[in-house]
């Protein structure tokens, strides 16, 4: 009875394990070694410069050492009242300028300005000049609002994220989604990516570090990471009523063993 208890330990255990998911399939960069980094420098792509497009939201204060003289040159002050007062305060926010289908934005007093594919220090020079006649020594801040991206699939917190310093990495985006979850595909990213107008697809292995080495490393505006579910999952939500009853059934076994080992010992 012993030899039959430790064969059905044993049948349990080697069923426990076999259904495990392999580490490493699970981690990153298995083949990630410490004296890899000057090779993967040699060849490690540096964050883009993000290019306004249409349909961006860019916002835009200009300021000179005189405040009033450089009041007219923006959008309008938003003015509230501070609860329990009864005095207006006027507070300058960074205001929005859309970016049209041509490219342009329309400042006040200045007109249209065409942006399109201008980095962000190329976009604050063309102010600037225009700006000469009416200011001296102006100031001029530009962010972009709606620099984001959009993680999907096999994350915890699939969704859309925006992006305040226009600087993310895939880790980084992973990151911000939760990371991936076990029934992730880890070695077959996608990514999707909108360059002039066209679409461009990129495929990713998050197991390799070549990832490094590759040009889809640093995210762009409104980049997509699609992250898929790999065999596991499909086949546990195939057979979730399989997989139920035959633990109910190895229950059953477990009493049934249990029962015919005290009664033996009774005897």
């Amino acid at each position: 009875m012993k030899k039959i208890n430790t064969f059905f330990l044993l049948t349990v255990i080697i069923g426990v394990f076999s259904n495990c998911t392999s580490q490493k399939g699970v981690t990153y960069f298995n083949n990630l070694k410490v004296d890899d980094a000057p090779a993967i420098n040699k060849v490690f792509h540096s964050v883009p410069i993000a290019t306004i497009c249409k349909g961006d939201m860019l916002g835009i204060t200009v300021s000179a050492l005189e405040p009033e003289a450089a009041l007219p040159f923006n959008l309008p002050y938003v003015s509230y009242m501070a609860p329990g007062s009864n005095q207006i305060y006027n507070a300058q926010t960074m205001q929005a300028y859309l970016v049209d289908d041509e490219g342009n934005i329309t400042m006040p007093i200045l007109g249209k300005i065409n942006l399109l594919n201008k980095s962000r220090e190329q976009a604050i020079a063309m102010i600037q000049e225009k700006l000469k006649p009416y200011l001296k020594d102006a100031t001029v801040t530009l962010r972009f609002q709606n620099f984001r991206i959009n993680v999907l699939g096999e994350v915890a917190h699939p969704g859309q994220y925006i992006i305040d310093n226009e600087r993310v990495s895939v880790l980084d985006a992973l990151a911000l989604a939760g990371d991936m979850t076990i029934y992730a595909m880890r070695n077959n990213l996608l990514i999707i990516r909108e360059n002039n107008g066209k679409l461009e697809f990129a495929r990713i292995n998050m197991n390799d570090n070549e990832l490094f080495r590759s040009p889809y490393y640093y995210l762009q505006q409104n980049d997509v990471i699609y992250i898929e579910s790999n065999s596991n999952k499909t086949i546990a939500s195939q057979n979730i009523g399989l997989y139920l009853q035959s633990m109910s059934t190895v229950a059953a076994l477990a009493a049934a063993v249990t029962t015919i080992v005290l009664v033996t010992k009774k005897n």
